[in-house]
């Protein structure tokens, strides 16, 4: 299971969202924990994959999606979806190897694979015989 002491923490629970101008939106997330990495899936719909920009440093993972506005013409008689960019941060502790971290999106979402430094990985300790 993941917990603050071995994989992520969000922003949220850090402190406060990193201000910005403009409208954004904070991207639900899931985060999965496998044997050998976890994996961060986001919901940014609306954007595209060349739009996505993802940073890593000094422990904090960034997440930044823009998203284009509409450009419907006419006089709208109700419109309720905001347009916006989507951003997101995460504390990554140390049990993450931070070079391998990959990313690919597609439909909506954003997958980040967070592969486990090797120190923490689960391991078969073999038996030898005497």
């Amino acid at each position: 299971m993941v917990n603050e002491t071995t994989a992520l923490k969000t922003a949220a629970d850090v402190g406060a969202e990193r201000t910005r101008s403009g409208v954004f939106y904070r991207p639900n997330v899931d985060i999965v924990e496998k044997p050998e990495e976890l994996v961060l899936l986001a919901d940014v719909p609306g954007t595209k994959g060349d739009l996505v920009d993802i940073q890593f440093e000094d422990g904090t993972l960034s997440l930044h999606a823009k998203v284009e506005p509409r450009r419907e013409n006419g006089d709208y008689l109700l419109q309720e979806y905001g347009v916006g960019d989507y951003w997101r941060t995460f504390e990554i502790s140390e049990v993450i190897d931070a070079s391998k971290i990959s990313a690919e999106y597609a439909d909506g979402v954003l997958t980040l694979h967070l592969p486990k430094a090797d120190a923490v990985k689960p391991r078969r300790i073999e038996i030898k015989p005497k």
